[in-house]
């Protein structure tokens, strides 16, 4: 059984794959931590240095960022890749400067009303009353903290274009988006799908950003199809 990495989103932990890591639990897995490093080559290399020797990947969101350059960086090593809710291109400007206030909010006024911010384009439309939801998404933000979340989105700001380098991308791979994901939506998978030869897209009805929270069924399901390939 070839073991899996999972790299968490920004403000995520491990319980962002809580329902898969059981699912998958026959397996060898780890959870990366992607809370200590200020650049995305950085956190994907600490992660290639703690990793399996061989491994299958799978990255949600900035995640999939990190993902995409470890691809760049070793890709011998990976076995197999899962690109969830993610976005194969640099920050806008626009996404840059909404990242700055973030940033200075929390260095002025503080960390808690970060999470609060950014939990609608987390989630489905349909999920934006889900306390339950809103909950976890908070408590994975706390415990990563602000000193992290500045490292992770400055690392987020100065991330490259990963597009020229996908279609260089040989193992078996799966893009995966909710279909209600407002911040990186169903085109921007399409766009990843069509630049990696061989690649499979799966959209999930119903489902935001945190895909592998709102429809973790359907997810496991893709991934347990990925992983047969």
């Amino acid at each position: 059984m070839e073991p899996i990495v999972f790299v968490p989103g920004l403000l995520c932990t491990e319980t962002l794959y809580a329902p898969q890591i059981v699912a998958f639990a026959d397996r060898p897995i780890m959870v990366a931590d992607h809370r200590q490093h200020n650049t995305i080559p950085e956190i994907a290399a600490d992660i290639l240095a703690k990793a399996p020797e061989r491994f299958a990947l799978a990255g949600l969101s900035m995640g999939g960022y990190i993902s995409m350059e470890i691809m760049r960086q070793a890709p011998e090593r990976v076995s197999r890749l899962a690109l969830l809710d993610t976005n194969p291109r640099a920050d806008t400007p626009e996404q840059t400067e909404r990242r700055q206030f973030l940033i200075k909010l929390t260095r002025e006024k503080g960390f808690t009303k970060v999470p609060h911010l950014l939990y609608p384009g987390f989630v489905h439309e349909n999920r934006l009353e889900d306390e339950d939801l809103k909950a976890t998404v908070v408590e994975m933000a706390n415990e990563t903290g602000p000193d992290a979340f500045i490292r992770q989105t400055e690392a987020i700001m100065a991330r490259d274009d990963a597009r020229p380098f996908l279609p260089a991308i040989s193992c078996p791979t799966m893009v995966l988006v909710g279909d209600g994901d407002t911040l990186t939506p169903p085109s921007l998978a399409q766009e990843i799908h069509g630049l990696i030869p061989g690649s499979e897209l799966v959209t999930i009805p119903g489902s935001g950003h945190l895909s592998t929270l709102e429809a973790p069924s359907e997810v496991i399901a893709a991934l347990s199809a990925w992983l047969a390939r």
